[in-house]
This record gives structure tokens, sequence and C-alpha cells, in this order.
């Protein structure tokens, strides 16, 4: 079980504060590994390799199994975000209204672009499927998107 020991050594004692911080937070909670690893992504927008020695040791596990969950999980990133983070949907009613040809599009136009300004994931669902087809575009949902909507929504995110 995932409980946080509560004396000062469970941390490195160079711990990069904001960490330490989110363990703290978590200290005595079961289970909490999925939380902390969600906190330092919400905070920092991915969970730096440095972040796994101190959250293994705060919960008493190897380096091995925290990087384990966190490449078990492709929703948390171990990189910096680009910019925009763009997702398109893949399910089967986004493709049966043109999801496909919206991500291949979509792919084109992050390729084409600046590394890092783009990144572009495939999600299966977004709940709009009476709009299909749906992407979400920094964690905003868009319906019924078409290639030239696509376009001009990426462009307004550029210019946010």
């Amino acid at each position: 079980m995932d409980i946080i020991r509560p004396d000062a050594d469970a941390a490195p004692h160079d711990a990069d504060p904001l960490v330490r911080d989110i363990l703290a937070r978590h200290a005595g909670q079961p289970g909490a590994l999925l939380p902390i690893l969600h906190d330092v992504q919400d905070a920092l927008g991915w969970i730096p390799e440095t972040a796994v020695p101190q959250i293994a040791a705060a919960l008493q596990r190897s380096r091995a199994e925290v990087h384990g969950v966190i490449s078990f999980y492709s929703h948390f990133r171990t990189a910096p975000p680009a910019r925009t983070q763009l997702e398109v949907c893949r399910a089967e009613s986004c493709q049966a209204c043109g999801g496909g040809a919206l991500y291949e599009h979509a792919r084109a136009r992050v390729a084409a672009g600046n590394t890092g300004e783009i990144s572009l994931a495939p999600v299966f669902c977004l709940g709009l499927c009476a709009q299909s087809p749906a992407v979400m575009i920094d964690g905003r949902p868009h319906a019924h998107v078409t290639p030239e909507k696509l376009d001009a929504l990426l462009a307004a995110a550029r210019e946010a």
C-alpha cells in the first residue's frame, strides 16, 4: 500500500520543494501514488525524472515501480508538453463522420509546425458522439470539427 512515511527522511533532503509539498499533502493517504503523480503533472505540466526518486522514497517503493506506473498510463508525460495540446477523437462515431481524415489533417498540420508548438494525441471518445467529429484543444472540447475549423481553432490557440 502506498502510504507516505511520516518521518523527515521520507524524501531526499535536496528534493524539489514543489514535489515535497505535494508529498506532504498526501501524507498518510492510502493509495497515494496516482494522486501524487496527477498533482505533480498538474503543477508542472509533466513528471520530471528527478521527481521519481523523491516519490519512490516517500512511498517506500522502488524507482522502477514508480516509473512503471508513469509509463503504463498514457496520460502521464515525462517531457515538457507542447504549447498547445490537441487531442482528436478516434472512436467509431467520429470515424464515421470524417474523423480519420481530420486526424490525418491534424498530423500533417503538427508535422508542418514548429517542434514543441502542438502535440497531437489520439483519444477514444470525448463524449461528443452526437456532434462528431470532435477534438479537444488545451482541455476544451470542440464539436463538428472540419479541417478548416481545426486550422482556425489552432490559430486561435497560438494567438492566445
